[in-house]
């Protein structure tokens, strides 16, 4: 163990719970610039190796930017596994101090990369493209009530409709335009766009939600993108190999571009086709199609280069 402790905190809409590696008790902060401020001045004195927050969807983004600004480590890590690692330690009962305090040790054993965006451009496309698909989800749904909505209120559902598609048009210029503001991000955005079955939209989303992309290997890729398949064995026993977790918002625009691609695309379409041969079940044909068309735009923004294709 470093010198350097590591914190946990526990966000909930009214206040943040601290605990600080090596504390008797943790501390109760109000979630507002005042008890940010508070908490900030706090770390400098504690100098820490790491501050894990859980996604608390969006609860934690304020203190997360404040310790971010002032140069301390942020983690967002996922509180599904904070909440399977107490359990595998025995810590069955949960309150928010106690929360605090396995998200420090979770962050200690873990040893999770620090994740929080810096960079405001990207804090706005991730904003966007959230928006974006909230708007969607929406648009799906009036879209679906329409054959049964009574002709008294058609007309309005159709309104909203329209009103709808203008919104999504709107905010993907305003998405488009913040991706153009960064000579980096438009050149990410480009090679992406290139792949076949990939549009803007999908190459968009990517470029706001995983900023990692041409960084890494591979495999971290996909473990991220929650596209990696884990192995489910038992001695004799072999099952089914699942995927799990990571970040969700990227694998919906995926699927679509799988879809496209296993159409369109010269490498995706032979090799979709073959797991058809081969008795995969469709839709894991496609998560495999998602998979290798992460991969690819990986590869293609690590060398800085567009889509070419050469048959052999």
């Amino acid at each position: 163990m470093t010198n350097k402790p590591c914190v946990g905190i526990d966000v909930s809409k009214k206040f943040l719970d601290v605990y600080v590696e090596g504390d008797q008790e943790s501390t109760r902060v109000a979630n507002n610039p005042e008890g940010i401020a508070q908490l900030v001045e706090q770390m400098k004195m504690v100098e820490p190796k790491l501050i894990a927050m859980e996604a608390t969807g969006g609860y934690e983004r304020r203190a997360a930017k404040a310790f971010s600004e002032a140069g301390f480590p942020v983690a967002i890590v996922n509180p599904t596994r904070v909440r399977r690692f107490a359990q595998a330690i025995g810590v069955l009962a949960k309150t928010d101090k106690i929360d605090a305090k396995m998200i420090a040790r979770y962050a200690r054993v873990a040893d999770p990369e620090p994740n929080y965006r810096q960079d405001p451009i990207l804090e706005q496309l991730a904003a966007c493209t959230e928006r974006r698909r909230q708007l969607v989800t929406q648009l799906t749904a009036e879209k679906n009530r329409l054959s049964t909505t009574p002709d008294c209120v058609l007309e309005d559902v159709q309104e909203h409709i329209d009103f709808l598609v203008r919104k999504i048009e709107a905010i993907e210029a305003n998405i488009q335009s913040l991706i153009s503001q960064q000579p980096e991000l438009r050149a990410k955005a480009e090679i992406i766009d290139s792949i076949p079955g990939i549009g803007i939209v999908t190459a968009s989303t990517l470029v706001a939600e995983f900023p990692e992309l041409g960084t890494i290997n591979r495999q971290k890729i996909a473990a991220l993108a929650g596209l990696a398949p884990f192995n489910k064995d038992s001695g004799a026993k072999k099952g089914k190999r699942k995927i799990f977790g990571g970040r969700a918002a990227i694998r919906a625009p995926l699927y679509m571009a799988a879809m496209s691609a296993a159409k369109h695309n010269p490498v995706i379409k032979p090799f979709y086709q073959s797991l058809i041969k081969r008795g995969k079940l469709e839709k894991v044909a496609f998560t495999a199609c998602m998979r290798k068309l992460l991969v690819i735009a990986n590869a293609l923004v690590r060398k800085g280069e567009a889509w070419q294709f050469s048959p052999q």
